[in-house]
This record gives structure tokens, C-alpha cells and sequence, in this order.
């Protein structure tokens, strides 16, 4: 019976429902969680024996840079990182290839392996939805979507410079609906249009040129937009100076922007069944916190600021991070903040990308390889985990690694295992330069996360912070039923036997999605549909056309024509909107 399916006997952490370790029977019926099947449906059903094992929701990334045409430009960049990472075709798969940017077959078979069904483009330039719909359409079987790059945007700007926030607000609604996205990501605001004429931003304060608008008043607009319109998410915040020494101190001040800002989530949807609240209650989503939080002047002196945001956001409950890990070895440094990526090309001499999205954005593409012996990368290292483990209220955190940037989202085993492991940490701290010891507060760090804990940073976090824990990151009634099963005894974990740990995260013992044993130890067996997410905003009628009027005016500076611009549905692999601002 498709999409049916009981797990029996596991040990089941699910922290949507305060389920932590208890001994659960879970059932799936025609893809979703239900309390019970009756005996007739047990007859003819897969039945999996979870004893000794532990069962999770299946993952939820909710930042990764997957698809579209500046992770298209890492894997055109990087022909030497294809030979290093190939994946035979079965009868079953496509054959793939890369490593740090693997082709769209291999990363959904990777992500699958991992125990991971849900997966979030962390930036859609909005010229660029095609594209970026096409590569997600085309990477099996993970639902997905994308969250729309407007820091920099023209008609934004203009907006806010104006004070039209009206116009602003219906703007950003038309564009959700016109390129089919998620939700709203803001990079180096008003920094990178000034990137467009050799220039950036350096503070919060700082008017950029041509617009007259600071960073603090594109934050405070799309903030203020992002709840007035009820989006699922909060605003996605990648803060400016990011990567520069001494840039923890304005991370901490763009926080402190949406401070008081009321939440408001507005979709119809079905909600499954949770015992604690699954809307959101966080104004801001500040990503990959480890590249903003450097403190210093210079790279001869910088040293970790992340205790000081750390402390910040421990006494306040409006900011929700994601890490940003560096696990070392070879990334792909790839961000809609163009100047960050022309210092890095600065500072290594490495083959560098740039491009300048019309009147939308902008981006940068640099390969990168994160060394133990070198000092800022071990600091970096240490820096990523004292994200995770110096935040106290794992609800205000979500594990990545700002896949490809800080490192491949295939290295999320190791840095499960350094936040459970506190003897993986030493061995690690063995082998880095000195500075990961000495200016970072990691070493005094004895916290160990729980598997209670890493649902949470892995599954349930990440599906609250997106708005799709109505539906994602749970296995409660009317959940999907997306499960991971790790051969992993909670009675009998040992963190001292890491290496035991990182080949259980490095392959699930099985991943299910919608009710489908999709892989059985990293191989994949079956192949079921996918989904593709994105917010249909609605506002007044006359509102948009009041807007499109602006629009239609200023479209004659664009390359394309105005009829073209939209990403049509047909985009999408089964495409599901999220309705947003229903009047009812």
C-alpha cells in the first residue's frame, strides 16, 4: 500500500510534541501520520523494526544554496571538484557528480542518505526564479523552496525612501506570487547596490548612494512588511560587513532593529497536531550567525564575538540563528553579497566570480578550502560551534553550514557529532592551530547536545522558523509522514565513541518520505513526487495595480520584457502554494 507504512518499537524524539525517547509505534497512511491503522490495513503494509534504533521527523534544512545560477556557476568554476565525488547511474538513479556544488541528482540522493526530506534555497534572486525552479525541479526527492533576495531592490529603495510602505508591501506580495517563492531574504542590505559602483556599506547608518537609504531603514521596511502581510517565516537576515573582523558588534545592532516587532503569521493551512505551539514567534531569522560574529580589527588580532551575541540574543526572544559551521576541508563560497566575496578573492588570489543582477541584487562565487593549520580558519571552526553550543535555548538555533560555504551540507555528521561529542571536539582541538583554543571560548565549552536536542536544531527548529511546522518537523497527526531512522540505541550512547556516532549521521539506517522507504543505508530505493512550496500573498486589489503602474513604468530599464519576468507555474515540480493574508 503506498504511503503506508508502521514503524514499530523505536525510540522516538519528537520535540514538537515533547516526545523525548519514549519507546512509540509510528503510522503512516497514505503519506501522512495517523494515530492508528486498523488490522485489516496492517496486513498488507511495510512493516519496519525500529527497536534499539532512534526516530526522528525526517530533516529540514532550511538554509542551502541547491539551485540556481550561482551554485550553476560553482559547479561550471569547479571541474576539479567533479572527479572527486561521482555517483554510478542504477537502474533506479541518475549518475551525479561533485563534491562541494554536486549536480542536482547527486544532492538529492545525498540529502536522502542523510535522513534529510526538506530542503530551502536560501537566496532566489528574483531575474533568476527560472533557473532556480528548474535545477529544484529537476533534484529528486526532497520538497523544496526558496526565499526571494530583496535587500537591494530597486523598487524597494524607492519605496522606502518615499515612505510608500503600502506600495512596498504589495510589492513584495506580487513578487512572491510573480516568481513563486517562499520568503523574504535580505543580504547586505543597501551594501550591495552600492557594490554595483565599486563601493559597500559600513554601517547601520550609513545612506548608500543614488537611493539615500541606510541599512537600519531597509531592515526596519522589510521587517515591517514581512508582519503586516502575515508571512510564514521572519525576515532572513544576512547582516552587512559579514566575514570582516570587528563585524559582531553591527550583527548585534541589526538584531536589535526588529526588537518589539509583534509577529504576525497568516496562512491558511492545516496544521498536524503538536502539543506545543508550532506558529512562529520570531521576528527575525539572522543565517549562518559564525561569518558574522568575528570580533577585532585586523586579521592579526581578531578573536570570536559570538559569547557577546550570544549573551544578546540568550536574554531576548525575537531572534532565531542559523550556525553556519565550518567543518574544514573544501567549500564554495557562493552569497548575494558581492563585496564579501571580492575581499575573500583579495585576501587568496582564488579564481572569483561576480555578477550584478540588474536592479535586483547582486552575488559572488569563490572556491574556498578551510585549513586546520591555518589559524582564522580554526577560530572559524570553533566559532561555528559556539553558535549552537553557547545559545542555551536550542529553539533559537538550527544547524547548517551554510551549504557550500562554510563546507558541504555532507559534512552535517561531523558537526552533529562535535555538538554531542565533547571528547570529537578535543580531538579536533588536537589538531588546529592554536588560535581555535585561545580566542574562542569553545574549549571551556563541556555542553553536550542530546538527540532531544539535535531534532530539535535539525527538524523541528527549522520547521517553526520556515512556518512549515504545520506540516514538516513533526510526527504528530497530520504530519507528513517524513521519518528518519538512525541505528542509534539511546540507552546505550556513548559520545566518547564518535567515530560510531559519524557512520550512523553519515547514513540513516532508513529515510521515509510521505509514507516511502525512500533510502535503506545510504542507497536509495524508491523515488516518490516532490513538492515545491511558495507563498501566494494576497493584498487589495487596488493596491497591486496601484503598484504594477510603478512597475510597468520602470520596466523599460530591464533587459527582458515585462510579460516575460514571471515564473510560470509549470516551473515547478508539484507546485503548493501557501495561501498568506486570506481575508476571510
Amino acid at each position: 500500500m503506498a504511503g503506508t507504512i508502521a514503524i514499530k518499537n523505536g525510540y522516538v524524539f519528537d520535540p514538537l510534541n515533547e516526545i523525548n525517547g519514549e519507546i512509540m509505534d509510528i503510522f503512516i497512511k497514505d503519506g501522512k501520520v495517523v494515530r492508528e491503522l486498523s488490522a485489516a490495513e496492517m496486513k498488507d503494509i511495510k512493516v519496519i523494526d525500529a527497536s534499539g534504533m532512534t526516530v526522528m521527523p525526517g530533516g529540514v534544512d532550511s538554509h542551502s544554496h541547491v539551485a540556481g545560477a550561482k551554485v550553476n556557476a560553482g559547479r561550471s568554476m569547479r571541474p576539479e571538484d567533479h572527479y572527486k565525488a561521482n555517483l554510478q547511474k542504477t537502474s533506479l538513479t541518475h549518475s551525479g557528480s561533485g563534491y562541494t556544488v554536486p549536480s542536482v541528482y547527486k544532492q538529492g540522493y545525498d540529502y536522502a542518505a542523510m535522513g534529510y526530506t526538506t530542503v530551502f534555497e536560501a537566496a532566489v534572486p528574483p531575474l533568476e526564479a527560472r533557473h532556480t525552479h528548474e535545477e529544484m525541479r529537476a533534484t529528486p526527492l526532497l520538497d523544496m523552496g526558496g526565499y526571494m533576495v530583496l535587500g537591494n531592490n530597486f523598487f524597494l529603495m524607492r519605496y522606502f525612501r518615499d515612505g510608500d510602505m503600502e506600495k512596498a508591501a504589495a510589492y513584495v506580495a506580487w513578487m512572491m506570487k510573480t516568481h513563486k517563492t517562499y520568503g523574504i531574504k535580505c543580504v547586505n542590505p543597501a551594501g550591495v547596490e552600492n557594490w554595483g559602483w565599486g563601493k559597500n556599506i559600513n554601517s547601520l547608518d550609513e545612506a548608500n548612494i543614488h537611493f539615500e537609504i541606510t541599512p537600519r531603514e531597509v531592515i526596519k521596511g522589510l521587517t515591517e512588511i514581512n508582519e503586516l502581510l502575515g508571512m510564514p517565516m521572519p525576515v532572513h537576515l544576512h547582516a552587512n560587513n559579514l566575514g570582516h573582523p570587528g563585524c559582531y558588534a553591527i550583527t548585534k545592532d541589526s538584531l536589535k532593529i526588529s526588537d518589539g516587532v509583534k509577529t504576525r503569521q497568516d496562512m491558511d493551512v492545516e496544521w498536524a497536531e503538536t502539543k506545543t505551539d508550532p506558529s512562529r514567534d520570531r521576528s527575525v531569522y539572522l543565517t549562518h550567525l559564525m561569518f558574522n560574529s568575528f570580533a577585532g580589527t585586523t586579521w592579526g588580532d581578531c578573536e570570536s564575538g559570538v559569547k557577546d551575541i550570544a549573551d544578546y540574543i540568550n536574554n531576548k526572544d525575537h531572534v532565531v540563528i542559523d550556525s553556519g559551521c565550518t567543518p574544514f576541508g573544501e567549500a564554495t563560497v557562493m552569497t548575494g553579497d558581492g563585496p564579501a566575496i571580492h575581499d575573500l578573492y583579495t585576501l587568496t588570489g582564488n579564481k572569483w566570480s561576480n555578477t550584478d543582477v540588474e536592479m535586483e541584487c547582486g552575488s559572488g562565487v569563490l572556491p574556498f578550502t578551510y585549513f586546520k593549520s591555518n589559524p582564522v580558519h580554526s577560530l572559524q571552526w570553533a566559532m561555528g560551534l559556539e553558535c549552537l553550543l553557547l545559545i542555551n535555548d536550542p529553539w533559537k538555533t538550527i544547524m547548517t553550514t551554510d551549504s557550500p560555504n562554510g563546507g558541504p551540507f555532507t559534512k552535517y555528521p561531523e558537526v552533529m557529532t562535535w555538538i554531542m561529542s565533547e571528547a570529537f571536539r578535543k580531538q579536533t582541538f588536537s589538531e588546529c592551530h592554536k588560535w581555535a583554543n585561545d580566542r574562542s571560548e569553545l574549549g571551556g565549552i563541556n555542553r553536550e547536545l542530546s538527540l532531544y536536542d539535535l531534532a530539535i536544531l535539525t527538524r523541528a527548529n527549522p520547521a517553526k522558523t520556515i512556518g512549515m511546522a504545520h506540516r514538516k518537523g513533526s510526527l504528530g497527526v497530520g504530519a507528513d509522514g517524513d521519518v528518519t531512522v538512525y541505528n542509534i540505541n539511546p540507552q546505550q550512547l556513548d559520545a566518547n565513541n564518535y567515530e560510531a556516532l559519524l557512520r550512523t549521521f553519515r547514513k540513516a539506517e532508513y529515510t521515509v518520505k510521505d509514507g516511502e522507504v525512500v533510502a535503506v543505508k545510504g542507497e536509495i530505493v524508491s523515488l516518490p513526487e516532490k513538492r515545491t512550496y511558495y507563498s501566494e500573498v494576497h493584498v487589495e486589489d487596488e493596491r497591486e495595480k496601484e503598484m504594477l503602474t510603478d512597475v510597468k513604468e520602470w520596466f523599460r530599464y530591464y533587459t527582458l520584457g515585462f510579460a516575460n519576468y514571471p515564473t510560470p507555474e509549470k516551473y515547478l515540480q508539484n507546485p503548493t502554494p501557501i495561501q498568506v493574508n486570506v481575508v476571510r
